[in-house]
């Protein structure tokens, strides 16, 4: 008898979690505030402790500073929700694991990552980490998951209509954002709550390991990210984002270092790694990542647009399109070990999304928000794969899709490219 609670969505990690609990001691379920993470793990335990719970003084946080195997309860698997609020609860899971000898015994859920070298030992092997991150448009609904991202590798054949979509319904759905808590709101509702959430961040959460940060710095970092949402913006780049105002004073490298840290601790950012098509060049460390927020509706919010807005914008949206594919394509082949990168050559050529498997085979992804231009993505994929497998070492993509927010169809294009709509889209 779990404590799963009345109303919980199934999410996608909901197997990955169960399969894991088989494997580890411990599974450390990391992510953004509010995706899910603590009714996820409340959905597969037995019983719970909540850190942060304010019940009886916040007795549970002073029990575990006083001594963390206080907590601990004998109905497995335990639910300890935020953790990281006292970081000595992981040394004291990882010596009950070994301890015990038992696989399954803890779900730790937490939002934010404390510095690593407070912790004595890594975990290595007894607690894995699960990453989750909002809401895919399958979890939401939107999608119906008729075409499988892990199938794509057996170059299936299909061909069927798909439901007409509006630009208005593409762009609707797009800035809606993924949290559990919106799904039953329309988008301006939705982006009053991301522009809270960017709020509660920038006002508190950016302070969480004790260094005093100043919030209108950080205000106008997420901006600047917002800004170049889905590009390999540098950080100079960012620097001069964030200084473009004469009254806007100057930000040092290593502030401006530190302040990114805390966005990727807090899990407010997502980054998307450089790929390289041959497996012995040493080109693939050190290329520039493509920077995310964590859910579209971050970005939206952050800059200050709806809907409308973006009908008027077009360009704009296109990126923050291209965001919520790449956001929803990580939580479909995280579930069977995938990677997703991105790929640009010297020559300015580029991918916009790759999905590599652990044997190396990888799929190539243009990202287009309009059914005008499907062409000029399949040509585009079309030219990389023949200048790949002129290269020495060069590994051609197993497939190559255009994701098209606007087609009404699916299918394979005569030239061998696949049109497929992020609304029939899984994993």
């Amino acid at each position: 008898m779990t404590l799963k609670k009345d109303g919980y969505v199934p999410r996608l990690i909901d197997d990955e979690l169960k399969r894991y609990l088989s494997i580890f001691g411990a599974v450390n379920i990391v992510g953004p505030k509010w995706s899910g993470k603590t009714w996820t793990a409340y959905n597969c335990c037995n019983s719970a402790t909540l850190i942060a719970d304010p019940k009886g003084n916040y007795q549970n946080r002073r029990l575990a500073l006083t001594d963390p195997t206080l907590i601990f309860k004998d109905d497995l698997p335990q639910l300890i929700d935020e953790w990281q609020d006292v970081p000595g609860i992981w040394d004291a899971v990882r010596y009950r694991i070994d301890d015990a000898g038992k696989k399954g015994m803890y779900v730790l859920t937490g939002s934010a990552t404390p510095n690593r070298d407070r912790f004595v030992h890594s975990g290595t092997g007894r607690i894995k980490e699960l990453h989750m991150r909002t809401m895919s448009l399958l979890e939401r609904g939107i999608s119906d998951g008729r075409v499988s991202l892990r199938e794509m590798f057996n170059c299936p054949a299909f061909s069927f209509q798909t439901r007409d979509m509006e630009l208005k319904d593409v762009i609707e759905y797009t800035i809606h954002g993924g949290w559990p808590g919106v799904m039953d709101m329309n988008s301006d509702a939705s982006l009053e709550v991301a522009r809270g959430y960017i709020e509660t961040l920038v006002n508190n959460d950016i302070s969480f390991d004790g260094v005093s940060r100043d919030p209108a710095k950080m205000r106008r970092l997420i901006r600047s990210l917002a800004r170049n949402e889905s590009t390999m913006a540098s950080k100079r780049v960012l620097k001069r984002d964030m200084t473009e105002n004469p009254d806007d004073p100057q930000i040092a490298d290593n502030t401006l270092d530190d302040y990114l840290s805390v966005l990727e601790r807090l899990h407010f950012t997502d980054f998307q790694p450089a790929f390289n098509p041959n497996m012995r060049s040493s080109v693939r460390v050190g290329k520039t990542p493509k920077r995310h927020l964590a859910d579209p509706s971050l970005t939206a919010a952050a800059m200050g647009m709806n809907a409308e807005s973006y009908i008027n914008d077009l360009n704009s949206f296109g990126y923050l399109f291209e965001a919520l594919c790449v956001h929803d394509l990580k939580t479909y082949a995280m579930l069977f070990d995938g990677n997703v990168m991105h790929y640009r050559d010297g020559d300015g050529n580029e991918i916009d999304a790759v999905v590599e498997l652990p044997n190396g085979e990888w799929g190539a992804f243009e990202i287009k928000t309009g059914a005008h231009e499907i062409d000029e993505g399949a040509i585009s994929l079309l030219k990389m794969d023949r200048k790949i497998r002129n290269q020495d070492n060069g590994r051609p993509p197993r497939f190559m899709c255009v994701i098209c927010g606007m087609t009404n169809a699916a299918y394979v294009r005569d030239d061998g490219v696949y049109v497929v709509p992020p609304t029939v889209l899984g994993p």
